[in-house]
């Protein structure tokens, strides 16, 4: 795998593990975010529920109002930590792991992942989807929230960077790069078909998606 990409997903994880104590800070700060998170009960959210990335467990407390049971996965134990304390329930388990080589052990209804997708570098993507196909029992189906093009406003973006990348920095001022890409529902819808996937994925609110996709094959 490519070095630079390596590097940048390092420091991509070093931001969010120094980040863990910031995390929640928008959903206090912007009523859009608090606005999306009271959507989730509007998503077909059901059975036993993978969610990758879950971070602080903000989405986690509202998909186990939900679901059978939820499996979060995370790759700091910085955010876990503090997920886990949110998030004290008998259907909850949480898992540290990378989401770059970790790899499902059973199969799931439904696949969440709130603001991940966009910090997957664009070649790594087929492999991530395979991933969450792998993860998806028959007729399952996997939603995704995250930033659409119109948050790009808000963040540093990095010109003329091999991944697209932004610029962000902690209280104390130090910087870190992480990827970010800002996806285009159309544009995304048509890529996940050339994967395989079927998929809804619409505006919410003019700076967020939402996507909701099962593979082509679990409908033939």
């Amino acid at each position: 795998m490519d070095s630079d990409e390596d590097a940048l997903l390092a420091e991509q994880v070093a931001y969010y593990r120094a980040h863990a104590g910031q995390y929640d800070r928008p959903y206090s700060e912007r009523e859009d975010l608090r606005e999306l998170l009271a959507a989730a009960d509007d998503l077909p959210i059901v059975g036993d529920v993978l969610e990758l990335a879950c971070g602080t467990g903000q989405w986690t407390k509202a998909l186990a109002a939900r679901a059978r049971s939820v499996t979060g996965v995370d790759v700091s134990d910085e955010t876990l930590g503090i997920a886990r304390a949110r998030v004290a329930s008998p259907n909850v388990q949480f898992i540290q792991a990378d989401l770059f080589t970790w790899r499902p052990q059973r199969r799931y209804d439904t696949v969440f992942f709130a603001f991940w997708l966009s910090h997957i570098p664009p070649s790594r993507l087929p492999d991530f989807w395979n991933t969450v196909a792998a993860a998806l029992a028959p007729n399952g189906k996997a939603i995704f929230i995250d930033d659409g093009p119109g948050e790009a406003a808000r963040e540093k973006v990095l010109d003329q960077q091999p991944i697209p990348a932004v610029l962000r920095r902690l209280d104390d001022g130090s910087p870190y790069r992480i990827v970010k890409v800002f996806h285009d529902a159309g544009k995304l819808t048509d890529d996940l078909a050339a994967l395989g996937w079927s998929a809804d994925v619409r505006d919410v609110g003019g700076s967020f998606i939402v996507g909701i996709a099962d593979t082509i094959t679990s409908r033939t």
